[in-house]
């Protein structure tokens, strides 16, 4: 009975992701991608400037993730050079190991050098645990975004998040060049 009901759980998980994120449009992405702009520049005191600084940004406005031991993650948004929507991803991920909970949070992802930027655009299936590290950004409210050195070619801002989730696991994460 209990394997039943996790694999009911895991069943329930991909019908999530699958039904709720799939019909959105390039114009219903990009709006919500600019209120995801505008809710990070609200909440990170020089996180314009930085964007400003940045070569280009993912934006995924929407990435939900839940599990139960065996997990996953789904999200679509937009690269932004110069403010400028030029193409559509989608993020996912599936992971296994200590994990329990569900949250829905914001993401961009900064590229600070042509090298990242032009190694993320030449593979329309770019894995993060193959083809390059993402830094997870780290500062204080004190702290002005534009004033931090990060040190790596691709920082990650996780915010506006809902939700709660605890894990211990190995994950995958895959980005895709897709045409909503």
């Amino acid at each position: 009975m209990k394997k039943h009901n996790i694999l009911t759980l895991i069943l329930v998980i991909i019908m999530a992701f699958t039904s709720t994120t799939f019909a959105k449009s390039a114009n219903d992405i990009d709006k919500d991608a600019n209120d995801a702009i505008n809710t990070f520049i609200a909440e990170n005191k020089g996180g314009d400037a930085f964007l400003v600084k940045a070569k280009a940004f993912l934006v995924f406005p929407d990435i939900k993730e839940a599990g139960f031991f065996v997990g996953g993650k789904y999200g679509e948004g937009v690269l932004r050079v110069q403010r400028e929507t030029k193409a559509f991803y989608s993020i996912k991920s599936a992971s296994v190991g200590m994990q329990m909970g569900a949250q829905q949070y914001a993401m961009i992802i900064a590229f600070t050098s042509d090298t990242a930027l032009n190694k993320f655009l030449l593979d329309d299936d770019w894995k993060t645990d193959v083809d390059g590290k993402i830094a997870m950004a780290e500062w204080n409210s004190k702290e002005e975004l534009d004033d931090i050195d990060f040190d790596t070619d691709m920082v990650a801002f996780v915010f506006d998040s809902k939700g709660m989730m605890g894990s211990f696991t190995m994950e995958g994460t895959q980005f895709k060049r897709i045409k909503p």
